[in-house]
């Protein structure tokens, strides 16, 4: 061999490891990562979300069906209202439920059947479920679902007067 067909530079020792050749793609895993990630993460927070305002949505209509048998039960048909929104905002309170902006309203009505007429008495629960912490937009814009639970109940006859 002639010195002409040798590479400049210090001779190496032969370690029995050969070297990777240089790909262009390198640092590619990175970029990749940096675009899914994040469309992943999201996708996320939008399942828990969604998670949220169905167990909400749920507790809410148990509140509005507590608070209408709650109402049923009363003696006196002038005054189920206090008791019906005590006990509508109970149930949301036990089961951590906070609405932004909420409200019970409670309506009588009468159905008029057979055997006589039937008093029924209606609750309707409304909130509205802050969705900010996870689903969070530009600063000040709330995000929010507005949900509503109805439930009627006819008034018990024989309650006791």
């Amino acid at each position: 061999m002639t010195d002409a067909l040798r590479t400049p530079g210090p001779r190496r020792r032969w370690s029995g490891l050969r070297s990777r050749p240089r790909r262009p793609d390198r640092g590619g895993i990175a970029i990749e990562a940096a675009i899914v990630v994040p469309g992943v993460v999201g996708l996320v927070l939008l399942a828990v979300a969604a998670g949220r305002v169905q167990t909400t949505a749920g507790t809410v209509e148990a509140a509005a069906r507590a608070g209408a048998r709650t109402a049923s039960l009363q003696r006196s048909v002038d005054g189920m209202d206090q008791p019906a929104r005590d006990s509508a905002l109970a149930t949301l309170r036990q089961q951590g439920v906070w609405c932004r902006d909420g409200d019970v309203r409670v309506g009588k009505g009468e159905l008029n059947l057979p055997g006589g007429p039937v008093t029924t008495v209606t609750v309707t629960v409304v909130c509205d479920v802050e969705l900010a912490d996870l689903l969070g937009g530009p600063s000040g814009i709330p995000v929010t679902k507005h949900l509503v639970g109805e439930f009627t109940s006819v008034v018990d006859r024989y309650r006791g007067t």
